[in-house]
């Protein structure tokens, strides 16, 4: 990641003028918007892609204001948009660290074509018949494949989507533990595949609850908001029933530094320990003073 070390630098970058505060040496957590599942008639969607994850310590950002921008989840797939998920959007913290937003779990119908999983800071999960989506390196994991009528689980932020089995979806990729809020949390989890039978694929870690359908002909289950996990893949006997994928969860931005050591606004404020926390569930400013 880059570091702002001096005020030329940031001049540079266009951040306009400076306080008279001190920088602030910061930690951070970055996690984009997770995708949707997809969903398949007569068969189970993949599971939507985990948000990408980037975290990193020593941060040094000088005195101004910085945008924080936190991503939306990926709509779940339905008959009527392609049966393939969306796309999470990204989260940042300025221009400085951006994760990328999780590729939409893949989808197919009989009443026409579909496009492959996305791909995205991990990749969506993969159909019998449409490709699995790519993570993003240092962010993520590629989506499992499918496989008869399952769908394949979505990549996280540690681990590749796990493939389908005949008729089981596959287990959404394991993400990433951090504890930079406070509690050790898990973000960026992929989602489950779907099935027609009652074997939809799991999701894995806090935000993972995200299963495929846990039974046949149902939606995938949604993401948990704010912890970047991907949508379950939905599954559905014909055009006429639509059960939709699940929406991806949303991403988060967390920023903490050693209490005392900066002057800093923005967020929701906390302590722990040493440390003074700033967390963004949705888009704002952190200003270091």
């Amino acid at each position: 990641m880059p570091v702002l070390a001096t005020r030329a630098a940031a001049a540079a970058r266009g951040w306009g003028m400076f306080g008279s505060g001190r920088p602030a040496t910061i930690d951070y957590l970055v996690v984009a918007g997770a995708g949707g599942g997809g969903v398949v008639d007569g068969g189970g969607g993949g599971g939507g892609g985990g948000g990408g994850v980037l975290t990193s310590t020593a941060l040094l950002l000088e005195p101004n204001s910085y945008t924080i921008t936190v991503g939306g989840g990926g709509t779940g797939g339905t008959m009527g948009n392609g049966y393939k998920g969306g796309n999470g959007t990204d989260s940042s913290i300025a221009a400085l660290v951006v994760s990328t937003g999780g590729g939409g779990g893949a989808g197919s119908g009989n009443a026409f074509g579909a496009p492959n999983a996305g791909s995205g800071g991990s990749g969506g999960g993969a159909t019998n018949d449409r490709a699995a989506g790519n993570g993003t390196v240092g962010q993520g994991n590629n989506g499992g494949s499918g496989n008869n009528r399952a769908g394949g689980g979505g990549g996280g932020g540690t681990a590749v989507g796990a493939n389908a089995g005949a008729t089981t979806g596959g287990n959404g990729g394991e993400g990433v533990t951090n504890s930079y809020s406070g509690s050790s949390q898990v973000y960026g989890s992929g989602g489950g595949g779907g099935s027609n039978q009652n074997l939809g694929g799991t999701g894995v870690g806090t935000g993972g609850t995200n299963a495929g359908s846990a039974v046949a002909w149902t939606a995938g289950n949604a993401g948990t908001a704010n912890f970047g996990g991907g949508g379950g893949g939905g599954s559905s006997p014909a055009v006429a029933a639509n059960n939709p994928g699940g929406a991806g969860g949303s991403g988060v931005v967390i920023i903490r530094y050693l209490t005392g050591t900066a002057s800093c606004t923005g967020g929701t404020v906390t302590t722990s320990g040493s440390y003074t926390i700033h967390t963004f569930t949705g888009s704002g400013t952190f200003t270091v003073s």
